[in-house]
């Protein structure tokens, strides 16, 4: 297969490779390093390797890398910073939502879509935004509340 040139826009940062025409988008950000984004089931059931892209949450397993040519692609790396998180990675940490930690970089780039379009979601809002990621740990309670508290500090801002 002939390798594409893609210029995928990462966290605000432009990356130009040549990728094969059947590379997910999942292989190429962890090509490039950014391994916030988990690899989990590949088939798009688990939601662990969600990103934005253009404002919307995808899994990234199932877009191909060439589609996100010339895209905005937002990991969870790129909401915040060690320094300063996010509200909603703050949030996962104050609330003990993130237990394995596995699936939580899907989460939070799901809760982040939703609040992106619903700033005071209902929960049944959130339970839909949720529900293409897959946690074995927490019971999504914490999840929830975490969710809840994020978008009560991004809107009393």
């Amino acid at each position: 297969m002939t390798p594409k040139l893609v210029k995928l826009n990462v966290n605000g940062r432009a990356h130009h490779t040549a990728l094969a025409p059947n590379t997910t988008l999942l292989h190429a950000l962890r090509d490039l390093g950014y391994t916030d984004v988990k690899s989990g089931c590949e088939k798009g059931d688990c939601g662990a390797c969600g990103v934005i892209v253009n404002g919307a949450v995808v899994n990234s397993c199932l877009l191909l890398a060439w589609l996100a040519d010339n895209q905005e692609i937002i990991t969870v790396a790129g909401l915040g910073a060690a320094a300063k998180p996010h509200p909603l990675q703050q949030a996962f940490v104050d609330f003990g939502a993130a237990q394995c930690g596995f699936c939580t970089p899907g989460m939070i780039m799901s809760a982040k879509a939703l609040l992106d379009e619903y700033p005071h979601p209902t929960d049944e809002q959130m339970r839909e935004a949720l529900s293409g990621n897959l946690c074995r740990c927490t019971g999504y309670t914490r999840i929830f509340e975490a969710v809840q508290n994020a978008a009560h500090e991004i809107t009393s801002d």
